[in-house]
C-alpha cells in the first residue's frame, strides 16, 4: 500500500505543482503589465514594479491554489484511469474508502500549505507591497472617503469621551498622513479637534502626532482655544494593530487580526459583518482543498472507453470554478441578507463537498 500511496501522491503532486507554476507565471505577467502604467509617476521605477509584482505572488498563490489543486488532481486521476492503472489498483484491493482516506491525507497537506501561505506569507508580502508603493508614491490614498475609526475613552471621573479618527493617506512604514481626531462628550458636543500632518501609533495606544493643531472648545462653541505644536502625544485605546486593520486592505490581515478588529468594531457598535465574514472565510478557505479533491476523485473511476471523457473533465473543472465564484459571491449575499458570518463563509464549501461525495458514492455504487 505504501507503493500505491507513492504512485498516486507523486502523480497528483507533480500535476498540481506544474499547474500552480503555470498559473502563477501567467498572473505575474498580467500583474506586471498592469504595473507598467505606473512607472515614472512619483518616482515609481521599473525595479519597484518588479518587486511589487513579486510581493503579490503569495496572495495569488493563496487565491489560485484550490483551483490548481482541482485541475492538477483531475488531470492526474484521469490519466491513471485512462491508462487503466487505477483499475488495476482497484482490483488489487484499493477500495473507495481507502481511496477517499488517501486523498484526505493529501488534502490535509494542501490545507496546511494554504493556511501557511494565506496567514503568514501573503499578509506580510501584501503589507510590504503597500509600504513599497507608499514609499515610491509619497503616500497612498485610503479609499475615496478615507478611513474612520471610533473609540471610547473613559475618564477617571467615571464619564467617557467618544472619539472619531479620520485618516486620509497612508505613508511608508505604517505612517499615517492627514489625520483628524474629533472628541465628543456624552451628549455629542464637540470638545476638541486635533489636525495632524503625520501620526504614528504603538501597541499601547500612544499616538505621536507631528505638526498638530488643536482646537479646544472650552465653554461652548463660541469660545475656541487654538494651539499648534510640532510634536504632540495623544493616548487612546486605538492600538497600532487596530489602526492598521482600518487603513490597510483586508488581504493584508491575518486570521487573528481579522478576529480582533471585528471584535473592536462590535464593541464600538459599528458594522462588523464585513470583517466577520472575512475572518470566517479566511479560517475556512484551506478546507476548499478537500472540496477540490472530492470533486476530482470521481474522475479516477471513469472508463477509458467511455464516451465524452474530455467533456466530463471539462465539466469537472467548470464545477470547481463555479465553486470559487459561489464562494466569493456568498460573502456579498450574506452581507446583504444579514446571514450569520460563519454560515455565509461555510455554505459553499459544505454544499459542494456534499455534492462531490454524493457523486462519488453514486459513481462507485451504480457505475
Amino acid at each position: 500500500m505504501r507503493t500505491v500511496h507513492r504512485l498516486i501522491y507523486r502523480e497528483i503532486l507533480s500535476a498540481v505543482a506544474f499547474t500552480t507554476l503555470a498559473f502563477l507565471a501567467l498572473m505575474f505577467f498580467f500583474d506586471f503589465v498592469d504595473q507598467l502604467g505606473r512607472i515614472g509617476r512619483s518616482g515609481y521605477t521599473l525595479s519597484a514594479a518588479l518587486l511589487s509584482t513579486t510581493l503579490e505572488l503569495p496572495g495569488r498563490f493563496y487565491e489560485l491554489f484550490p483551483i490548481t489543486v482541482l485541475i492538477g488532481s483531475i488531470y492526474a486521476l484521469s490519466r491513471l484511469a485512462q491508462s487503466s492503472e487505477f483499475t488495476i489498483l482497484r482490483t488489487a484491493g484499493l477500495g473507495p474508502g481507502r481511496a477517499l482516506g488517501m486523498l484526505s491525507t493529501l488534502g490535509l497537506l494542501f490545507a496546511l500549505l494554504t493556511l501557511l501561505v494565506g496567514d503568514v506569507l501573503a499578509p506580510a508580502a501584501a503589507q510590504k507591497s503597500v509600504s513599497l508603493k507608499a514609499l515610491a508614491s509619497g503616500g497612498l490614498s485610503v479609499g475615496p472617503a478615507g478611513a474612520w475609526i471610533r473609540d471610547r475613552i473613559d475618564e477617571p471621573s467615571g464619564e467617557h469621551r467618544n472619539v472619531s479618527v479620520h485618516v486620509s493617506r497612508l505613508g511608508a512604514e505604517g505612517e499615517l498622513q492627514s489625520v483628524r481626531i474629533y472628541e465628543f462628550d456624552v451628549e455629542g458636543r464637540l470638545l476638541r479637534r486635533i489636525a495632524a500632518h503625520r501620526a504614528r501609533a504603538d501597541e499601547e495606544g500612544r499616538w505621536t502626532l507631528s505638526e498638530a493643531r488643536v482646537d479646544h472648545w472650552t465653554s461652548g462653541i463660541g469660545s475656541v482655544q487654538v494651539t499648534q505644536t510640532p510634536v504632540m502625544q495623544w493616548s487612546s485605546n486605538l492600538k497600532a494593530s487596530v489602526v492598521s486593520a482600518a487603513v490597510l486592505p483586508v488581504g493584508t490581515m491575518t486570521i487573528l487580526e481579522l478576529w480582533r478588529y471585528s471584535r473592536h468594531l462590535s464593541r464600538q457598535d459599528q458594522a462588523f459583518a464585513l470583517h466577520a465574514i472575512a475572518f470566517w472565510k479566511k479560517a475556512l478557505y484551506p478546507m476548499a482543498c478537500f472540496v477540490m479533491l472530492g470533486l476530482a476523485l470521481p474522475f479516477a473511476y471513469l472508463h477509458a472507453r467511455g464516451r465524452g471523457i474530455s467533456w466530463k473533465v471539462f465539466g469537472g473543472i467548470m464545477m470547481g470554478i463555479s465553486f470559487m465564484v459561489f464562494n466569493s459571491l456568498s460573502s456579498h449575499l450574506g452581507l446583504l441578507q444579514g446571514w450569520s458570518p460563519w454560515v455565509a463563509a461555510a455554505a459553499p464549501g459544505l454544499l459542494y463537498l456534499m455534492l462531490s461525495l454524493g457523486a462519488f458514492a453514486w459513481l462507485v455504487r451504480y457505475r
